[in-house]
């Protein structure tokens, strides 16, 4: 830095602002720098910037790869939420951390925030880590949950009504007079079982209505399609109605049931989970519950950097509506 200012005939203070794009220096001058500063070869060390800062300034996204098998996450509902982050963060001149090592545990999540890796997390999709979540609240450390929202999970969380999905799913069954209804998803997750909770509610009085769970082992495409071709060669019922945990399941299910015969609409009645763009293309067009995914991203960053700032915010639900299409 005093080589370039040397050079620029500025003050080395000034060469400093005009690196860390401060206003208070004048065009002329700032580009003066500048054009000195590309012809040394001089570049900002921005990792040694952000200890001067006593901030990272970058957001670790922690995505849910317990969840699928051979950390294959493929759903295009993890992208989006993905790229509304990206975007928000963008705007903030925040860097995205993704996924690093180590998130697996509460002193992971403790080691990365003291050591100033990161300013807070984003974590997209409880799983079935709530209860480690709790914990890592309980350390006072900035994180925003993607998921199920619970008052008494002690953080902040940012999701759709998953019990108003399962049943609005449901109400769409018994508007049909469907009798036999099957739930694929693994209901040890939060926002899942809260799905299927209310999946079952809406069926609550009904006498003569059967609920079956076909529990998952991934969230993989392909081992949901594997599990679902299963489960009709093991010549279990024919479900007259099926409620996927997610869109891509859905998917999944609609070509594994096809090649046994059992075909949507015609023979059960199916609703999603996401409305992610490819679901109103499908063939069929997969009915769906839809979240606002198209905020959720800017709402999480928002959230967080609402706690970046000392304020305590408060979760967020997010509109939560059944979409009908084909199925």
């Amino acid at each position: 830095m005093e080589d370039v200012a040397r050079i620029a005939n500025v003050s080395k203070p000034t060469v400093s602002r005009v690196l860390s794009g401060s206003p208070l220096v004048s065009a002329a001058t700032r580009e003066r720098v500048l054009a000195v500063a590309r012809e040394q070869g001089y570049a900002l060390n921005r990792n040694a910037q952000k200890l001067r800062h006593e901030r990272a300034g970058a957001i670790a996204v922690a995505l849910d790869f317990g969840s699928h098998r051979q950390g294959a996450i493929g759903d295009p509902f993890i992208f989006e939420l993905l790229a509304g982050i990206s975007e928000a963060l963008s705007v903030r001149q925040l860097d995205l951390l993704l996924s690093p090592s180590g998130l697996d545990t509460v002193d992971g999540f403790v080691d990365l925030y003291r050591s100033r890796g990161a300013d807070g997390f984003i974590v997209l999709g409880q799983g079935t880590r709530d209860a480690l979540l709790r914990k890592v609240a309980r350390k006072q450390i900035p994180m925003v949950v993607w998921g199920a929202v619970d008052d008494a999970s002690g953080y902040c969380a940012v999701g759709s009504d998953n019990f108003l999905g399962g049943k609005l799913a449901g109400e769409r069954f018994l508007a049909l007079g469907r009798k036999r209804w099957l739930f694929i998803g693994d209901a040890q997750h939060t926002e899942i079982r809260m799905r299927f909770e209310g999946l079952r509610a809406a069926a609550a009085g009904a006498t003569d209505i059967e609920i079956g769970i076909l529990p998952i082992d991934s969230m993989a495409f392909s081992a949901i399609h594997g599990q679902a071709g299963a489960y009709l060669k093991a010549r279990n019922p024919k479900p007259d109605a099926v409620f996927t945990f997610s869109d891509t399941a859905a998917m999944a299910v609609i070509d594994a049931f096809g090649k046994e015969g059992h075909i949507t609409p015609r023979d059960y009645s199916l609703v999603g989970y996401n409305d992610i763009p490819p679901a109103a293309h499908f063939t069929p067009a997969i009915s769906t519950i839809a979240q606002q995914t198209s905020v959720a991203g800017a709402i999480l960053v928002e959230k967080l950097m609402q706690m970046l700032d000392g304020r305590v915010p408060r979760s967020v639900m997010l509109p939560t509506q059944l979409v009908l299409r084909d199925t």
